[in-house]
């Protein structure tokens, strides 16, 4: 039995290899594994719908549960009990959602948070009672916490109650709180204009904080209500009892000085006698003041030199314009920049001629971009810009600018009636190319394509010789796809029997066709074209047309091999159709008369470069160079209007051409020359 007992224990097995195992396996690894083996799956409630009341109980009833767990489990976390209130508040148990703020406040009485948002219950849930319940125990028990005496005045204000407001603020005061505490309850009545209450709350004010500060306050309040011995009263006193003060030099009374006794010296004083005055102002500026002061030292020095200038010469615009930027750079001086715009329009010029007028009007341009872009007042930017209006005599010239300016500054304010009556009355008023393509673009943009023919309509019935008013309608109905009444316009414009720049309109028809495709309506225009005016030009873009055709033609080919020998034959018919234009400019040139050599030079340089473009299989160089002139430096003789001794005239250097027609005739003349020449040396030598 006694053998039978025994554990029998396993046989130790020896290591048969002691050498560490090259992979080594780490904790991290083992949980990694497991995460990636096992991914839990995330498992969320799922929806519920209530559709009854007693749905609703077990819901409510199961959700107060969970809140009552986490308060018991955390009783100081105030993060809880808020949410707790708020989910009472929005189930409408304003009766519960009270009790729990309380239970909360019980917890932790001092956390200024739960007072705020107790009251902010109340509030918004007008339960306006309750609220200053809330407020009056909150700023009681917590009269150092600004915040809470703040939103306890800030409801009453919002009720209107201003009596209660003020008792609140005299409560807090009862605390002696910080400066800014007094000050903005000086504010607060001074917004409803109690001065007096004011007055009596700054005594009370230096009175608890006797600091300098608090004093200068106090004369500010009293400068800016205009009495002057008051405010004296208050330096003084100031002065009496902060002596020793390390600040008591702000003190004294540099801003009367500055206000009152130097501007009235330098505003009576003549400008010969006020530069010594000036010097003694800057120093103690200098002395008393910071840089802005100093600033507005050079500034007042400035403006009386501006206001001696204009006095002098009231229509010296420039000077205008300079004591505008002055007023301008001085912040806060709105006033005084209106006077000075005020006092330089009234300069209106004597005559009504439009160079007298042209500086003049920027001034009301200055003025109404000032009310717009700085003051930020619109209704005084549209009254400037109608008195500037009414003042322009239309009848005898006008400025589109002003127009154009206006009719932007109603589309600014999304007034899209008001620009089309101001662009209308330029038109009927004082028409301008200007005014009719702004007020065009405005209904482009807005889709209304029949205004804007009737304004092309108007528009050449103003100006008919216009080529750009031509040429802007047909390039709008080619935008609207239009083709028809593009050509249509095209032709009533090349058809005018006058026009201002009739070459940039048949460059634009001539456009126009080519981007359509109609490639034989475009020769046709050349054509016409060519029986009008034989400009070089005109000859040169005709042949540089047919040229660009071969290039079309390479872009089409590319297909079979029947296709491949239409297009070399209709880029040979091309080439053949752009050297006839030159042959034909080449004898208008010629047969015109001799004046015209340096143009047949130009037609066959021209010619020449559309050869080398053609390459080596369609281009032939050698039919340009057989016909390439040559040049010969000539000099003739000056003639000056008046009679001129023949010894006196001067003469000028020149590029004759000799074309290969006429090198015979040419060497002929030259031989009689020389010949000419050496009869003439051998009688000098005799």
């Amino acid at each position: 039995m006694a053998s039978n007992s025994e554990v029998q224990l396993p046989r130790v097995v020896p290591v048969k290899n002691k050498a560490p195992n090259p992979i080594w396996t780490t904790a991290e690894q083992l949980f990694r594994e497991a995460r990636d083996r096992h991914v839990l799956e995330v498992i969320r409630r799922p929806k519920q719908r209530i559709n009854d009341e007693d749905e609703l109980g077990e819901y409510r009833l199961r959700t107060r549960e969970g809140f009552e767990d986490k308060i018991g489990r955390a009783r100081d976390d105030l993060g809880e009990w808020k949410k707790y209130a708020r989910w009472e508040e929005s189930q409408n148990d304003f009766v519960r959602a009270r009790r729990v703020w309380e239970r909360a406040l019980q917890v932790d009485c001092r956390d200024h948070s739960l007072w705020v948002g107790y009251a902010e219950f109340e509030m918004r849930n007008k339960f306006i009672d309750h609220a200053r319940n809330v407020w009056d125990w909150a700023v009681q028990l917590l009269p150092r916490v600004d915040q809470l005496w703040y939103k306890y005045i800030h409801m009453e204000h919002m009720l209107g109650n201003v009596a209660a407001a003020r008792q609140i603020y005299e409560r807090w005061m009862k605390w002696a709180p910080d400066e800014s505490i007094w000050l903005s309850y000086i504010t607060f009545e001074h917004k409803y204009k109690e001065t007096n209450q004011a007055r009596q709350i700054y005594e009370r004010f230096v009175q608890c904080h006797p600091t300098v500060t608090a004093w200068l306050k106090y004369a500010e309040f009293e400068m800016t209500n205009k009495q002057i011995n008051q405010e004296r009263s208050v330096y003084e006193r100031a002065v009496e009892k902060l002596s020793e003060d390390e600040e008591a030099d702000k003190l004294f009374e540099t801003e009367r000085a500055r206000c009152t006794i130097y501007e009235y010296a330098l505003n009576h004083i003549p400008k010969g006698r006020a530069e010594e005055l000036y010097r003694k102002f800057t120093a103690f500026e200098k002395r008393c003041g910071g840089g802005e002061e100093i600033g507005d030292v050079i500034a007042a020095k400035k403006r009386f030199e501006y206001e001696d200038e204009v006095r002098k010469n009231p229509m010296s615009y420039d000077a205008w314009f300079d004591y505008i930027r002055l007023e301008e750079s001085v912040k806060d001086n709105k006033e005084r920049v209106r006077d000075v715009y005020e006092r330089a329009i009234a300069n209106v010029p004597p005559a009504d001629e439009k160079r007298y007028w042209a500086r003049y009007l920027y001034l009301w341009i200055e003025y109404a971009l000032y009310e717009e872009l700085e003051a930020r007042d619109m209704e005084t930017t549209r009254e400037v810009y109608r008195r500037c209006l009414k003042l322009i005599s239309h009848k005898r010239f006008s400025f589109g600018k002003i127009w154009i300016m206006v009719a932007n500054f109603e589309l600014r304010q999304m007034n899209l009636n008001g620009a089309r009556k101001i662009l209308g009355n330029a038109i009927g008023m004082a028409p301008k190319g200007k005014v009719f393509v702004k007020y065009i673009e405005m209904e482009m943009r807005m889709g209304n394509l029949d205004r804007c023919r009737k304004l092309y309509d108007k528009y050449l019935e103003w100006a008919p010789d216009s080529s750009f008013a031509w040429k802007k309608y047909a390039e709008f109905e080619q935008h609207v796809c239009q083709t028809q009444r593009a050509r249509a316009v095209f032709e009533l414009g090349i058809g005018q029997k006058v026009l201002d720049v009739p070459e940039d309109l048949w460059r634009a028809y001539i456009e126009f066709e080519t981007s359509q495709g109609e490639y034989e309506r475009v020769r046709a225009l050349y054509e016409r074209l060519l029986e009008r005016t034989q400009h070089l030009r005109v000859w040169i873009r005709y042949a540089q047309f047919e040229a660009s055709l071969v290039s079309k033609e390479e872009e089409g080919g590319g297909g079979g091999k029947e296709e491949d020998e239409d297009c070399i034959q209709q880029k040979k018919l091309c080439v053949a159709r752009a050297r006839r234009v030159f042959e034909r400019a080449l004898e208008y040139f010629r047969t015109t008369g001799a004046n015209l050599r340096e143009e047949r030079a130009l037609l066959l340089e021209g010619w020449l470069k559309i050869e080398k473009s053609f390459g080596s299989e369609l281009g032939d160089v050698s039919l340009v160079q057989a016909k390439w002139p040559k040049t010969l430096k000539k000099r003739r003789p000056i003639f000056e209007i008046g009679p001129v001794r023949p010894e006196a005239a001067a003469y000028e250097e020149y590029i004759d051409y000799i074309f290969p027609e006429e090198a015979q005739s040419h060497a002929t003349n030259s031989k009689i020359l020389e010949v000419a020449y050496k009869w003439k040396k051998q009688k000098t030598a005799e």
